[in-house]
């Protein structure tokens, strides 16, 4: 029969983000989902609402040469004010044109926008992702979280069950409409063995801690500066790495030198080489006032690196304290150092931490795992809209 035998088109899928900065763990996990589309049953456009700061304008062409060269489609809107009503209409012309049947967001402002322009351009699903949440203090974002965001997505995907949990019981979001799914990695290079240790003068013998991210204020940095100072009495040639830039290096440099640990906490900057930086570390660290699923953690988890974490949004999720590593309290100084110089004055522990972390990563957390989970979203959602004949055009075969 001639129907049986009509072979079902690749479902058009556009994500959408705020930026392509080097950095950000939203930015990437939108990336890794893009990329990993099966391209025989997705055709995958990555929609980029920002244009690139200039220090970051190479980082930017190079990210695109490498979507571009998977098969996915680049759309750069130039988006330079935040009311720039009109550099949104590069976007609405190709959903409208080309029938776009899903548009995946990702954090909160492309969330909201996603759930206007996506119903106005009679999008069939559209999915926002969050990937921070949303805090206390911030009642207009989260009126605006429920009442478009909520009401005009199909969905709202959690990275952790942290924010799954707020967006229902703070924000009123109905439980049917959100949807908690794990993030994950993908399995990093190895080190390419290159001694971080020697290029920094550190000996072998000597410990090292460290952290890797941007340096934001939720990042808490100044909470391990004050750790550091805590710990170098304690530890004679105590290094303390800290790899990633961001709007706090300033104030966190000023912090170092009134605490007079110049000499113990070193800035590495924007690092490219993270798996030869985590090599040389002796304990990693989480100390972030809040956070969702931390990419950072997991990239620790893979390294098998014992680590102390603070036990906030989504980071318990990750870690069973005690099990793969310490979990402590935010904004806590003291207490980061005490679970800090636990693992440093038991080695043998720490190393069993670190390689149950490492299989915990592989098991759970891989981005491949993630990919899948988007996949069988999008094709539910969009087959749930197919079926309703009340959804405008969604019963066209395309």
């Amino acid at each position: 029969m001639a129907g049986s035998s009509v072979k079902r088109r690749k479902l058009r899928v556009v994500t959408l983000v705020h930026s392509l900065i080097p950095y950000g763990g939203a930015e990437r996990i939108a990336r890794l989902i893009t990329t990993g589309l099966d391209d025989s049953r997705f055709e995958r456009t990555l929609c980029v609402s920002r244009s690139p700061r200039d220090e970051h304008t190479g980082h930017f062409e190079a990210t695109r040469a490498e979507l571009e060269a998977a098969g996915v489609r680049v759309l750069v809107l130039n988006r330079r004010f935040r009311f720039a009503l009109w550099s949104w209409w590069p976007l609405v012309r190709l959903l409208r044109r080309e029938r776009v049947d899903v548009l995946h967001a990702h954090q909160f402002g492309s969330n909201a926008w996603a759930a206007l322009i996506g119903r106005l351009s009679r999008v069939p699903v559209v999915i926002a992702h969050e990937h921070s949440g949303i805090s206390d203090q911030q009642a207009l974002r989260r009126f605006i979280h429920r009442e478009v965001v909520g009401r005009g997505s199909d969905v709202i995907v959690a990275a952790s069950r942290n924010n799954e949990d707020r967006m229902i019981r703070v924000e009123g979001i109905d439980p049917k409409d959100v949807l908690f799914v794990p993030l994950g990695i993908p399995d990093p290079p190895q080190p390419t063995g290159r001694d971080l240790r020697a290029e920094l003068d550190i000996a072998r013998d000597q410990p090292v801690i460290g952290t890797v991210g941007v340096m934001r204020p939720e990042k808490a940095l100044d909470i391990l500066v004050r750790a550091a100072a805590l710990l170098a009495p304690q530890f004679p040639g105590l290094r303390v790495l800290v790899a990633g830039d961001g709007a706090e290096r300033q104030r966190l440099e000023r912090l170092v030198q009134e605490l007079g640990v110049g000499e113990t906490v070193s800035f590495l900057g924007f690092r490219r080489d993270i798996p030869d930086v985590l090599a040389a570390l002796d304990v990693a660290v989480c100390c972030s006032d809040f956070e969702a699923s931390p990419l950072s953690v997991m990239e620790y988890m893979e390294a098998g690196k014992p680590m102390v974490a603070t036990s906030v949004g989504g980071v318990p999720d990750i870690i069973d304290d005690g099990v793969h590593g310490l979990l402590v309290e935010r904004q806590d100084p003291d207490g980061l150092a005490a679970a800090i110089a636990a693992l440093l004055r038991d080695p043998e522990r720490a190393a069993e931490m670190g390689a149950r972390a490492q299989a915990r990563r592989r098991g759970e957390f891989h981005i491949d795992l993630l990919v899948r989970r988007m996949e069988q979203l999008y094709e539910e959602l969009y087959a749930s809209k197919r079926a309703d004949p009340s959804v405008n055009g969604s019963t066209s075969s395309g």
